[in-house]
């Protein structure tokens, strides 16, 4: 058991039962051209956070964790893309058109990949989801309860909606989940600090939170 200093009270981490959670760490969200920009998003402030998760990824390799990756995508046909989620925003480019790294969050396409730094390794389980939240409509619980995990490393974006509804559906399910604070992003930043706080909250009502120097140095020890 590793002691993980955070908010609101330390983590207390069991390795073997941890898997880290990377969300949505795609070329639509974080480089020019994708969905997020399209949705005017300045992308540039997703991008400060990956030198982070990178950072992690390597050393949770190499303590040989279990390592889950997000792509939120859709069929090609958009069937399980309900229609009021394709409306919604009232954008001139919408879920499924044409952009200039190939059709917006769908499945196959260049820009719904993992941006490279990030990418997967052939034995890394990765999760296409539909919806925000990574157990919605994905065998993720059951992968997870398989392999006995009980405890998530979750990390990516954006905060107050990918990274935050994993969370909240994580809780409901029994997982207790710590939140790496310098390796999520939302593109405005006080939706970043006001759904930490609400995370942590009332004794951790949603989970915990903690910068990555404070997980590192629990490992150490």
């Amino acid at each position: 058991m590793k002691k993980i200093l955070a908010r609101p009270y330390d983590f207390q981490l069991e390795l073997a039962s941890c898997a880290l959670v990377v969300i949505d760490m795609q070329r639509d969200f974080i480089e020019s051209g994708g969905f997020g920009e399209a949705l005017g998003n300045d992308v540039s402030i997703l991008q400060e956070i990956v030198p982070t998760v990178e950072k992690l990824l390597s050393l949770w390799r190499e303590l040989s964790g279990l390592v889950i990756h997000t792509r939120e995508v859709h069929l090609p046909d958009l069937s399980n893309c309900p229609p009021a989620k394709i409306r919604r925003g009232n954008l001139s480019t919408k879920i499924g058109d044409p952009g200039p790294m190939g059709r917006l969050l769908i499945a196959g396409e260049y820009g719904s990949e993992i941006i490279e730094p990030l990418l997967p390794l052939k034995d890394e389980v990765v999760i296409d989801k539909p919806g925000k939240g990574a157990f919605y409509n994905t065998d993720l619980g059951k992968i997870l309860n398989e392999k006995g995990i009980t405890q998530l490393i979750i990390v990516g974006v954006t905060t107050e909606v990918c990274v935050q509804t994993t969370m909240r559906e994580a809780n409901d399910r029994g997982f207790d989940c710590l939140l790496i604070e310098d390796a999520t992003a939302s593109y405005f930043p006080e939706f970043k600090k006001s759904t930490i706080d609400m995370i942590v909250a009332q004794g951790g009502i949603v989970g915990w939170s903690t910068p990555l120097s404070n997980l590192l140095q629990g490992l150490i020890n």
